[in-house]
């Protein structure tokens, strides 16, 4: 009988710890993510979001579509850097997130906050919606998850820009994120 008390009470130990781990450093993550877009020749699509965040729940969700999934898949490497959480959660965070986000003018934007990397991590986009005339350098409206029309029209754009899909494929998409607003 002692032996079994001993065995639950160190399964119940280690699934505790385990539980604690901190999340894996973002340097190591995007390290990966680059050496995985270079082998396949795509893009990386990094998302910064919080286990709290609906709207990034529902970035998710749309990427991960059936009708969008494999469209992402084929030309992007998505990963993601967790950012933001409360505070009995924090060892969910990836450490240095906050200074990529920062890097990329999106420490004030809100969540999702995205971009889009080559395979060497030269930034080819962010979600940061601008007025026509607005320097591509500085930070303006956070389009998030993308769901207004003037927001999916944008990030379609970037797509184009960023992937070879097609006009069609880009359609698909559209229409799924156009879902978000409803």
């Amino acid at each position: 009988m002692r032996s079994i008390v001993i065995l639950v009470f160190s399964f119940f130990s280690v699934i505790n710890l385990s539980a604690q781990s901190p999340a894996p450093a973002s340097g190591k993550i995007l390290a990966a993510a680059y050496s995985k877009a270079a082998k396949e020749k795509k893009n990386v699509l990094i998302i910064f979001h919080a286990s709290w965040c609906s709207w990034c729940k529902k970035m998710d969700a749309s990427i991960n579509d059936e009708s969008c999934k494999t469209l992402f898949e084929k030309n992007y490497v998505i990963t993601h850097l967790t950012v933001d959480e409360d505070k009995n959660k924090k060892n969910l965070e990836n450490k240095g997130a906050d200074l990529v986000r920062k890097k990329y003018h999106g420490e004030n934007a809100g969540l999702p906050f995205w971009i889009i990397m080559d395979k060497n991590g030269k930034l080819l986009g962010d979600s940061f919606l601008r007025k026509e005339g607005e320097s591509s350098n500085g930070p303006g409206e956070n389009v998030g998850c993308p769901a207004a029309e003037n927001e999916v029209t944008a990030f379609i754009a970037l797509l184009k820009k960023t992937s070879r899909l097609t006009d069609d494929e880009l359609k698909i998409i559209a229409e799924r994120f156009s879902k978000n607003n409803q």
